[in-house]
């Protein structure tokens, strides 16, 4: 199989009104999707978040909160943790304190371009909702790599 044409790494961000968003997306992937998906959606540091049960309730595939050095797995969405970046390297999940990205951490234009770095022509990016800039410029970064959004 020519895996230069293979898309199996999904990165998506949201922001203000991103939850009904996320909870449609999860709701239509199917369960035996052939990718990952990594969400990043600011979170406030300062309040418990419940995505990850609301993601869960609606998703066919597992929802995971991500943690530092798992590999990525085909048939999982892996989320960002509430003031922590998420990122990709060397094929596996990378969680850090960084700074801040557009104001954000978790940011989404950290993700997009980690991704667009490590796996190029393989990585679809999507932006669902928000209002400011984050994830423009890691759009940018995955078409630059080869990949779609």
């Amino acid at each position: 199989m020519n895996t230069t044409n293979v898309k199996d790494i999904v990165v998506v961000g949201a922001s203000a009104g991103g939850v009904e968003a996320l909870s449609v997306l999860v709701a239509s992937l199917p369960s035996h999707l052939r990718a990952c998906v990594l969400i990043v959606m600011h979170l406030s540091p300062h309040y418990p978040s419940e995505l990850d049960s609301i993601l869960r309730s609606k998703a066919t595939m597992p929802v995971v909160a991500a943690r530092g050095g798992e590999p990525l797995h085909h048939g999982r969405i892996y989320l960002a943790r509430s003031d922590r970046h998420l990122m990709i390297s060397d094929g596996a999940l990378r969680v850090t304190r960084g700074p801040r990205e557009c104001r954000a951490r978790p940011s989404i234009d950290v993700l997009f371009r980690s991704a667009a770095v490590t796996l190029g022509p393989r990585v679809i990016g999507v932006i669902l909702s928000g209002a400011l800039d984050d994830g423009t410029a890691g759009l940018w970064a995955v078409k630059d790599h080869g990949g779609d959004g």
